[in-house]
C-alpha cells in the first residue's frame, strides 16, 4: 500500500488533529505522535500544512467564521464542526483548491460525522466566507 495520502484523507486527518487539540488541549506534535502510533497518516505534508495554517491563523479564521455564522460565534459552534469550518476557511483563503471542492469536502465530512443540521450550516457559513473573499478580490 502506498504511503501517499489523498487530499480528502489529509483534510480528514487535519480536522481530527485540530478537534483533538480543541478538546484535549494537548500540543499538536503530541497529537501527531499519538496518531502515528495508531496508524494514521498524520505526518502527510498536506495535513501538516493545513494544521499549521489553521493554528497560525486561528484568530482570524474564527473571526471570519463568527462573522459568517449569523447569530453564532466560533466558540459556540461544536468543536468538530468548528474545526471542519476552520480547515475549509483556511483552504478558501489559501486559494490553492477550487472553492466548490473545498465546500463539498467540508459538507461531506459534516454529513459523515455531525448532526443532521451541520451540513447545511457548514455549507451556508462557507458560502458566505467564499462570497466575502470573492468580493475582496474583486
Amino acid at each position: 500500500m502506498s504511503s501517499a495520502v489523498s487530499r480528502r484523507e489529509a483534510r480528514r486527518q487535519a480536522v481530527v488533529l485540530l478537534y483533538q487539540r480543541d478538546v484535549t488541549g494537548l500540543p499538536v506534535p503530541e497529537l501527531v505522535e499519538n496518531a502515528l502510533r495508531a496508524g494514521e497518516h498524520a505526518d502527510d505534508p498536506f495535513t501538516r500544512g493545513l494544521v499549521a495554517g489553521v493554528e497560525a491563523d486561528r484568530d482570524a479564521l474564527d473571526a471570519g467564521i463568527s462573522a459568517a455564522a449569523t447569530g453564532w460565534s466560533a466558540d459556540r459552534i461544536a468543536p468538530l464542526e468548528r474545526n471542519i469550518l476552520r480547515v475549509a476557511a483556511y483552504e478558501i483563503h489559501a486559494g490553492e483548491v477550487p472553492v466548490p471542492v473545498v465546500i463539498d469536502e467540508a459538507v461531506e465530512m459534516a454529513k459523515k460525522w455531525c448532526g443532521s443540521e451541520a451540513p447545511g450550516f457548514i455549507n451556508g457559513v462557507l458560502g458566505r466566507i467564499a462570497r466575502e473573499q470573492a468580493g475582496e478580490a474583486a
